[in-house]
């Protein structure tokens, strides 16, 4: 008799309390529901094909240089283009693409988006082979004056340098930079001593292409 009244005191006890228990979650064998912002699966934002990395500028097709070009299970397709004077290439199937002034990535998009009507979900390769419109001049008093086909950037020193520096018969401070600009020529002045003194470092700017230096 007395282990039935112990029986029946325990299980009172327990009754009493398992609301409280079952809602602090203890024995709860339940999945716990994932918080969405805490989601492992969540993609990346994505990049563009001509963003930028380390800071650094995306190069920019220019004419002359040669693009390799090649499709994915299509090697007819395949093919090494040279940009015309006129800043375009041709291409099979899609004819004329514009390049001057534009980006791998901005030129393999183009290039997919119109070949799709032709073979649906193809995959293109498109790379600089040759970099040879990265053209500029260098005239006047300096050793060996040309025209230079550069294939990095140059600065004005640089520049001067590539030709041989300035002879002694330069005038050293009025250096002068020409760059043409749609209709409009821009030019820049270039004050030799004052640059390699340190002081008005400004002057020292990076070069585009077709830019002319003229040292009087």
């Amino acid at each position: 008799m007395t282990r039935y009244i112990a029986a029946l005191i325990i299980t009172g006890i327990f009754a009493f309390f398992a609301p409280a228990l079952s809602g602090a979650g203890i024995g709860d064998t339940g999945t716990v529901a994932a918080d969405p912002s805490m989601s492992m699966n969540t993609a990346p934002d994505a990049l563009t094909p001509e963003a930028p990395q380390g800071g650094k500028e995306a190069y920019l097709i220019g004419p002359g240089d040669v693009l390799n070009i090649s499709v994915w299970k299509d090697e007819a397709l395949n093919c090494a283009c040279v940009i015309r004077p006129d800043g375009f290439f041709s291409f099979p199937l899609i004819g004329d693409v514009q390049a001057s002034e534009r980006t791998t990535g901005q030129i393999r998009a183009e290039m997919e988006m119109k070949l799709e009507r032709y073979a649906p979900g193809v995959v293109l390769s498109l790379e600089v082979k040759q970099i040879n419109s990265m053209i500029i001049y260098v005239i006047g008093k300096v050793n060996a004056p040309g025209r230079y086909v550069m294939n990095t950037n140059v600065d004005v020193l640089q520049a001067l340098a590539t030709a041989g520096g300035l002879n002694e018969y330069a005038k050293r401070n009025r250096v002068k930079i020409f760059r043409q600009e749609t209709d409009a020529t821009t030019i820049f002045p270039f004050e030799y001593d004052e640059v390699v003194d340190g002081r008005r470092l400004e002057q020292n700017i990076r070069l585009k292409r077709g830019d002319v230096v003229v040292i009087p």
